[in-house]
């Protein structure tokens, strides 16, 4: 896997200009534009191997990574690399949380006003976020210690739970004293408005 830079850049750059398309198409918010946008500067600046790192992470919140299978010149230049390897864990943790909190977004959005439902979603998102990883991980039984023993504990997912915990806290906080104010910096976020 990833043995060829050229094909690796080419692979990462062009699934950030298939997301980007997928985004515009489907008249998702600008705001996710982001997404597309970090995958191809990913591919345009990041080195194989940090790429192969948050790989490496996004496979290991899925449980089907195997640290054994690594040598151990790669065990040290990936435990070097152990932010990246966080990344992937971090990012592949939102992607299964918003699974469940964007159709569920999208469904509260028809029953309530948006501010609500970008509420609720985002309620629903956060226990997701930090329990869903560590459900998968205890109903495959994988034995964890080898990876974090190389790679510590991933200190980005307090910091990622925390933000949007406060975000929320703020929306809720803005929502009772101004709701006008708070309805349209939700809009802002999820482009239904401005």
């Amino acid at each position: 896997m990833f043995e060829n830079e050229t094909r690796t850049r080419c692979a990462i750059c062009g699934t950030g200009i298939l997301l980007g398309a997928i985004f515009l198409l489907a008249h998702f918010p600008v705001i996710l534009l982001v997404v597309p946008v970090a995958v191809l500067f990913l591919g345009l600046v990041a080195d194989p191997e940090e790429t192969h790192a948050v790989w490496y992470g996004m496979l290991n919140t899925l449980c089907v990574f195997d640290f054994s299978a690594l040598s151990d010149v790669e065990k040290e230049n990936y435990a070097e690399k152990k932010h990246y390897f966080w990344f992937g864990e971090v990012g592949m943790a939102a992607v299964l949380a918003g699974i469940f909190a964007v159709p569920a977004g999208f469904y509260l959005a028809g029953r309530a006003e948006i501010t609500l439902a970008f509420i609720g979603a985002a309620m629903i998102f956060l226990p997701l976020f930090v329990f869903l990883p560590k459900v998968i991980r205890f109903c495959r039984k994988v034995d964890t210690d080898a990876v974090l023993d190389a790679f510590g504990k991933n200190e980005h997912v307090k910091k990622v739970f925390w933000a949007v915990f406060v975000s929320i806290a703020g929306l809720v906080l803005a929502r009772v004293l101004d709701p006008v104010t708070a309805q349209q910096v939700v809009g802002v976020i999820t482009g239904m408005g401005g």
